[in-house]
């Protein structure tokens, strides 16, 4: 007998056979892991695909009208809503530019399942003529399902240095500019009791970003009328969406790795530069417009986080802010 206290050696065989269930469990889940992971990729491929197949099913035969449908993301939400089945209203300010648009389009579609679009000149900083355009694209199909607000102008400089020109040619392009329109278009959808307007927004239009500050009043601007607006006409089932990217960056141009140093300012925006390519935003144009999703905000984790630390922390976020304006003016005289 075993001394109390004192447990009994294992036999060889007992050892043995738990080695050869250790080593079996071992491969049991070396086996599992990959099906598992597998499997899950699988089905979120399944659930992407789905999704894709109702956002395109949802706008097919709907009137969309798309703002600078000449510029990179204006074409890729061409693209996307033209062979999704939806008629399209092109709006630009070069007839040139929109006819090579037209036969790019059609020269890919499949005419059984797609529609010839339809071209207007719109320039929407011209604000006096844009009620006239307005009437010109409701006739087109008669009535409108879907608006898309693309277009937009920049500006960077000093607040100081921008003249009170520029800030107005900014504001009309980019707040006065779309509200014509909408206020022109609107009445329509309120007595058919159905319609949508989405705006393509920026971050900037709920942080602002220094030598930028006619351009991020302009976006403030819009996105407080959006959200007043989305309130008033949710009785007569007009729905208004946001989506809001950091920016959109061209086709093939890549971030530059540029000379970051070690500062919270610096990093945040070097997260900041890496905007969302156009076929990513056209691609969740389309969804948000299928799915009537309200707002959406394309962005990495750091502007996201800057957003909550802007609401939070205020005076911790200004401070960072005002240090990274130091530390350019003081690289600026260095040179």
């Amino acid at each position: 007998m075993a001394r109390e206290g004192v447990s009994a050696p294992q036999c060889p065989e007992g050892r043995l056979q738990g080695d050869h269930e250790v080593r079996a469990m071992g491969l049991l889940t070396f086996m599992i892991l990959p099906l598992l992971v597998l499997g899950i990729s699988g089905v979120i491929y399944i659930y992407r695909e789905v999704v894709r197949l109702m956002s395109r099913s949802a706008v097919k035969n709907k009137v969309v009208v798309i703002t600078d449908a000449v510029s990179g993301l204006g074409k890729e939400c061409s693209r996307v809503f033209h062979s999704a089945g939806a008629r399209l209203v092109l709006c630009g300010k070069t007839w040139e530019k929109l006819e090579a648009l037209h036969d790019a389009l059609i020269s890919v579609a499949d005419p059984s399942v797609t529609f010839t679009p339809k071209l207007v000149l719109l320039d929407i900083s011209d604000v006096s003529n844009i009620e006239a355009v307005g009437k010109e694209i409701q006739d087109c199909y008669g009535c409108v399902d879907v608006l898309i607000n693309n277009a937009s102008m920049k500006t960077k400089g000093p607040a100081h240095s921008v003249t009170l020109e520029l800030d107005k040619k900014i504001m009309d392009a980019n707040y006065f500019g779309p509200i014509t329109l909408i206020k022109t278009l609107l009445p329509h959808m309120i007595s058919r009791r159905t319609g949508q307007i989405v705006l393509v927004n920026n971050i900037q239009g709920k942080l602002g970003v220094p030598f930028r500050a006619a351009y991020a009043a302009s976006k403030h601007a819009i996105q407080g009328f959006f959200d007043c607006l989305r309130a008033e006409v949710e009785e007569f089932d007009v729905f208004v969406s946001t989506v809001s990217p950091t920016f959109i960056r061209s086709y093939h141009v890549q971030p530059e790795p540029g000379n970051w140093e070690a500062s919270i300012w610096k990093f945040f925006f070097r997260k900041l530069s890496y905007g969302v390519h156009p076929v990513e935003v056209a691609d969740e144009v389309l969804r948000t417009v299928s799915r009537r999703k309200q707002e959406v905000f394309m962005a990495n984790p750091v502007p996201k986080a800057a957003l909550y630390v802007r609401t939070f922390l205020p005076e911790l976020f200004f401070a960072v802010v005002a240090t990274g304006v130091k530390e350019k003016h003081f690289v600026e005289e260095e040179k």
